[in-house]
């Protein structure tokens, strides 16, 4: 059993703990190890947590089991203007990977998305990142491939994907 709870200012600390646990998992073999310490610092600082959550720009949420925190996600309603929720970020820690929790994280995800009016959910993935398959058996399908500029000459890599929310 999961539980996904709305974070706080409060939650930074764990939100950057569990980043910095998944990251190398996730992106060791595809980012160097510079690019990788760039980014963390650049989307994970306090300050830039601070004003995301602060200002509503994305609202964050604890994934915890019965014992503890296991993952965080960040999503962003009505993205665009449009009746759209981007997923940011979703991050489970690697011991509760392959538990089935990240299908019901999703399910949430969509469930709270269609309470908000969206009609579809939207999320990056780097192009050579395994969970790839993982999007496309719950129904995510690419919709585009970008190149963006995250400064320090780095680029994300990414496939934008996309599923419709079924009501």
């Amino acid at each position: 059993m999961i539980k996904i709870t709305e974070a706080f200012v409060e939650d930074i600390a764990k939100i950057q703990e569990i980043a910095h646990i998944t990251w190398p998992i996730t992106y060791g073999e595809i980012l160097t190890t510079e690019q990788l310490d760039y980014m963390l610092d650049l989307i994970y600082s306090n300050e830039a947590l601070s004003k995301q959550i602060q200002n509503k720009e994305q609202l964050f949420y604890l994934i915890s089991d019965l014992d503890s925190v296991i993952g965080f996600i960040g999503i962003e309603y009505n993205y665009k203007n449009e009746a759209v929720t981007k997923i940011h970020k979703i991050y489970l820690l690697p011991e509760s990977q392959g538990k089935g929790y990240g299908k019901i994280v999703f399910e949430s995800i969509e469930k709270m998305a269609s309470e908000n009016n969206s009609k579809e959910l939207l999320l990056n993935v780097n192009r050579f990142n395994s969970a790839l398959n993982f999007y496309k058996k719950l129904g995510f399908e690419i919709q585009e491939t970008v190149d963006i500029e995250i400064g320090n000459g780095y680029l994300m890599e990414d496939y934008v994907m996309g599923k419709s929310i079924k009501k």
